[in-house]
């Protein structure tokens, strides 16, 4: 089968509008001379034409429309506004930043190795290399992000982290930045916060009509703590914030303190939280108490010290939304009960917990078909009667051969209440039989379902069915 990926070195000699317009893609360099493949009839003039375009010599040969069109979906992402060619300049940083920002893009990193430095792009929740970048220039790159995230250029031994605005003709969003010292040098992160949350609906975030009645009817209550549990980059945030955006009325008062603050929601006083002076969840929390809240948001329960003062404030008659780092809905009870929360103060206060993951959804163009298979799954994985088939990812021009167009939140969610609270109460954790008994959806059944409708690939779930 042939490979249709190009090599980064490659890639970055000509750019993405380039590509498409011409319809050439660079397959190799001969000293001053680069090689490119298109499908255009006029080889002689578009050979011209692109010499003084490319300020380079360049040799063309000929290939058909299908293999030309294979390589630019696989190698060059079409954006919705142009973005000026990548180089090393100035103005390098807003360029890669919203290059990677109009493809998609959550996250970019800056990554140092002993022979040259990479840039990868955080793409439906995979990294993909988009540039490659000299040793002698990224310390130079590494200076300017930290400039711009106001941050000291003479500390390279310690981690920093901070923040940038980016103003431009036709958006305004943040990027948080994280520098980590690494063998090589300082590896850089920066994520991309956009501060328009018109897309953030909490009907479209893949609740499934029971799941959302039960969340609404539980976010709805006076008191209590409601908590979203999931890995890093499973799309808690999101959900806090589609929440968040549901309870905002005039006559409630939210207050949130976040790290960082992801989006911007006009009508909620939300506190970004600011370590270093010890203005942290707990002395945040402390001091939310006393200005009058209906409803507190608080990024991450981290320590003892912020899970103690959140329970604090639900049991003083307010409604407290966080997030948690557990496996499943039910470990976040066992998380609480390690950090040395009692038992009896969790199963007074705990509302619900929920847990969710995101999961790549198969592109309608190419995904196929097949008859199901026990080698696909797990070893001892039993499969349901009801599931006959699955489909596979195949990838075409519409998803850039990925196979993958777009991601899905799915969700676990566990009311806690009359026999849960006194399970809870009495430490007795092992409630396989009353998920069951109650017909709850966990993880496991939810990622069987979007298998069953041809949603995602089993490879794509394969963790959650272990």
């Amino acid at each position: 089968m042939e490979n249709f990926d190009i090599p980064i070195e490659f890639q970055q000699l000509v750019k993405s509008e380039q590509a498409y317009y011409y319809r050439i893609v660079p397959i190799g360099k001969n000293q001053q001379t680069v090689l490119l493949k298109t499908d255009a009839a006029d080889i002689a003039s578009l050979q011209n034409e692109l010499s003084i375009l490319l300020s380079f010599q360049v040799q063309l040969e000929t290939d058909s429309t299908d293999n030309i069109n294979r390589y630019l979906s696989t190698n060059y992402r079409k954006t919705a506004n142009s973005v000026s060619e990548i180089h090393y300049t100035s103005d390098f940083l807003e360029k890669i930043v919203l290059n990677a920002k109009e493809i998609g893009s959550s996250d970019i990193h800056f990554e140092p190795y002993e022979k040259n430095a990479r840039v990868r792009f955080r793409l439906d929740g995979k990294l993909k290399e988009q540039f490659h970048i000299s040793v002698e220039e990224y310390p130079v790159i590494v200076n300017k992000i930290k400039i711009r995230a106001q941050l000291d250029i003479s500390e390279k031994r310690l981690p920093q982290d901070g923040r940038i605005t980016m103003v431009t003709d036709y958006q305004d969003f943040d990027v948080r930045v994280s520098v980590l010292p690494t063998l090589h040098g300082e590896k850089v992160v920066l994520r991309i916060l956009s501060k328009d949350t018109s897309h953030i609906d909490i009907n479209s975030l893949g609740f499934t009509k029971k799941e959302l009645s039960v969340y609404e009817e539980n976010i709805k209550r006076p008191n209590g703590i409601v908590l979203i549990s999931g890995p890093t980059g499973s799309g808690k945030t999101t959900t806090l914030y589609a929440t968040l955006k549901k309870l905002n009325v005039p006559n409630t008062n939210i207050l949130t303190v976040e790290d960082p603050i992801e989006y911007t929601l006009e009508g909620i006083n939300q506190v970004q939280l600011k370590e270093n002076i010890g203005l942290d969840f707990a002395a945040t929390l402390r001091t939310f108490l006393r200005q009058d809240p209906d409803i507190i948001m608080v990024g991450e329960i981290r320590d003892v010290n912020t899970a103690n003062m959140a329970i604090r404030a639900a049991l003083t008659g307010h409604l407290v939304l966080s997030t948690i780092h557990t496996n499943s809905a039910w470990a976040t009870v066992s998380r609480l009960i390690d950090m040395g929360v009692p038992s009896f103060l969790i199963a007074s206060t705990l509302n619900m917990s929920v847990a969710q993951r995101l999961v790549r959804k198969l592109c309608n163009s190419c995904k196929t078909e097949q008859p199901i298979s026990a080698e696909i799954f797990p070893g001892d994985f039993e499969i349901p009667d009801d599931i006959k088939s699955h489909h596979i990812a195949i990838g075409c021009e519409h998803c850039y051969h990925t196979g993958y167009s777009g991601r899905k939140a799915i969700y676990e969610i566990l009311p806690i209440g009359g026999e849960l609270s006194n399970l809870i109460k009495n430490n007795q954790l092992d409630i396989h039989e009353y998920l069951e008994e109650k017909d709850i959806f966990t993880l496991k059944r939810n990622a069987l379902l979007l298998i069953k409708e041809g949603i995602t690939s089993v490879d794509e779930v394969f963790s959650l069915l272990l």
